[in-house]
């Protein structure tokens, strides 16, 4: 697994919206963690921000904005 270097990276455009579109979906955080790794991906909290990673290697893909917690 790599390690957490919450720069500036940005999450593409149509990841986001897979997380958005199951954001809307979820009834709880947890369901949506689960949610997602379904497609794939995972979140993890680093230093007080949430970083999303691709599953199974745990490659950060970027922060996640603010406004999807």
């Amino acid at each position: 697994m790599t390690q957490a270097d919450i720069g500036g990276t940005m999450i593409e455009p149509p990841v986001l919206d897979i997380l958005k579109r199951e954001r809307a979906k979820a009834l709880s955080p947890r369901e949506w963690k689960f949610r997602l790794a379904g497609y794939g991906f995972a979140i993890k909290d680093v230093r007080g921000q949430q970083v999303v990673t691709k599953l199974p290697q745990g490659t950060e893909l970027g922060v996640l904005p603010a406004h999807f917690a």
